[in-house]
């Protein structure tokens, strides 16, 4: 104890001789930082207009290092890229569940910060690629957004299946769903290498997609997505094309547990909104 009170005492001179020699050194005058506001553009206005001011949702598409994987090779957005890529999120993203869920929907839950990267993101199996991150609910990193086409359907909904992907887990952080009776329907076929099979092999195993079979949580994300992704008859096509005839009653049983979560946790008609969502799809094309 002795030599503990020792080493504070010799601690606490250093301290007040550096204190000492710091009153005496000529002390800034002024401040080096630089707090001149950044001048807006008018891409930095439409978000303002668009995202921030309605939803309190900001938007990073200037480069930032400290907001991605600095192991992959990605780079920002072209800057005439940004606008149409969140013009096609607003679309079929926001105003569709505005218009079903409430002019308020958005608005109380949503990711509050998008970044956008321009390139692909390719995950370390060059098998497959991340098309986006959410991060705690609060931050969605969206990729690729130099390469979408909005007069190609296959481009947008890529693109888009992000978002709806993401915020379905946003969602269940709001509001679990039911876990136990998921974990009923497809108990054995749950994987840590989820692309060892193609989609169609997984649809056959009752899965919407290869990805889909990672893990529960996942599972119900693409679930949801992808029907919200599709119209009825393409739906319809995707459970036609499955051999197996137990792969399509799971997808159909996950199916109906998606609607009884929009239902019940939230009071929106599951399918309202997917036709809400395809309708918003093809006004997006023919924009």
């Amino acid at each position: 104890m002795k030599l503990i009170k020792q080493y504070k005492n010799i601690v606490l001179a250093v301290g007040l001789l550096t204190l000492a020699s710091c009153s005496q050194e000529d002390q800034p005058k002024e401040s080096l930082l630089d707090f001149t506001p950044k001048v807006k553009t008018d891409l930095d206005k439409w978000i303002d207009q668009n995202y921030i001011d309605p939803y309190n949702i900001s938007v990073q598409y200037e480069w930032n290092q400290n907001v991605v994987d600095n192991n992959r090779f990605l780079f920002p957005p072209e800057v005439d890229k940004v606008q149409p890529a969140l013009e096609i999120i607003k679309k079929i993203w926001i105003d569709s569940y505005t218009t079903i869920g409430g002019k308020d929907f958005v608005k109380i839950i949503a990711p509050r910060d998008f970044v956008l990267v321009g390139g692909v993101n390719v995950n370390p199996d060059d098998v497959s690629n991340t098309l986006g991150l959410a991060e705690g609910g609060k931050r969605i990193s969206l990729f690729q957004v130099d390469y979408v086409d909005k007069k190609n359907r296959e481009s947008v909904t890529e693109f888009v299946h992000t978002i709806q992907h993401e915020y379905v887990h946003i969602l269940n952080q709001t509001k679990i769903f039911d876990v136990e009776a998921w974990a009923k329907i497809t108990p054995k076929d749950y994987t840590s290498d989820p692309f060892s099979i193609s989609d169609g092999e997984a649809q056959e195993l009752g899965f919407i997609s290869a990805y889909a079979r990672s893990n529960y949580t996942e599972d119900f994300a693409e679930t949801a997505a992808i029907i919200l992704l599709s119209s009825k008859e393409e739906y319809a096509a995707l459970l036609a094309s499955i051999v197996n005839p137990a792969g399509v009653d799971a997808i159909k049983k996950k199916e109906a547990l998606v609607v009884q979560y929009y239902r019940d946790a939230f009071n929106i008609d599951f399918y309202e909104l997917r036709d809400e969502a395809q309708k918003n799809t093809t006004d997006v094309l023919n924009d």
